[in-house]
């Protein structure tokens, strides 16, 4: 656990995925484009990764590429507190959500954990399909650096959500997967509902269990719906302080 890092606020965007708003250390923590995964995200994520532990991966590395967070109190319809707790995102519950460890972004753990899981994405590509010649985590960095460029040059902030399953979910053109074989990856669907989530005891105000995190509007017959999370998942942001190469 950080000692600096305590709290965050973070905001829904209209992409509909969180945000940083403001953070406990704002010193070694710049908040442009900083994202978090919510509970939803964090266990399509955790399910994605689950076919590594066949070659050796394990959910420690996920555990450490990331802060985890629970909420404290709801601030506006949009925005909520969370404060920091020291507990495992893999055996969370859907309570946690979680922010990517870019401290260090050449060799620290959410680095080495994008690492991996590139690797073994294309160690599982090459069991399931047969290529002419095998896939190689350059070939796939190469395709998916392409999408870096474009999202640099057009100057997008893009959300670690969309990082990580751009590379998890990452087929070569030309070829598809068995829907039966990989349907780990159908991400969730219908509305995304937090009415399981219970705020941190503090002596801030409580979130109420039956507001739940989620935010309605009304529709034109004045009935209420909740707004759907959905997950993009066509681009990947360059890491922090590594402008993409040409």
């Amino acid at each position: 656990m950080s000692l600096n890092l305590d709290w965050c606020i973070i905001r829904l965007g209209d992409d509909l995925n969180w945000w940083v708003e403001e953070i406990s250390d704002d010193i070694h923590w710049d908040v442009d484009g900083l994202s978090v995964i919510d509970p939803r995200q964090i266990t399509h994520i955790v399910d994605l990764c689950t076919p590594f532990q066949q070659y050796g991966f394990g959910t420690d590395v996920i555990n450490r590429a990331f802060y985890t967070f629970h909420i404290e109190k709801e601030l506006s319809s949009k925005r909520v507190r969370l404060v920091q707790v020291n507990e495992s995102i893999v055996d969370c519950d859907d309570q946690h959500f979680a922010l990517p460890d870019i401290m260090d972004e050449e060799k620290g753990p959410y680095a080495d954990f994008l690492d991996q899981i590139t690797m073994m994405r294309v160690k599982m590509l090459n069991d399931m399909i047969e290529f002419a010649e095998n896939l190689t985590i350059e070939e796939l960095e190469e395709e998916i650096r392409e999408r870096q460029n474009m999202d640099y040059i057009k100057g997008r902030a893009v959300h670690c959500f969309n990082e990580l399953t751009v590379i998890l979910e990452y087929v070569p053109a030309g070829y598809e997967l068995d829907m039966e074989e990989e349907d780990h990856t159908l991400a969730p669907t219908g509305e995304e509902d937090y009415s399981e989530i219970t705020p941190v005891e503090s002596g801030g105000e409580n979130i109420r269990e039956e507001d739940s995190l989620t935010w309605d509007e009304n529709d034109s017959e004045g009935e209420n719906k909740t707004e759907e999370f959905e997950m993009e998942t066509e681009v990947i942001k360059p890491r922090r302080g590594r402008p993409p190469k040409n």
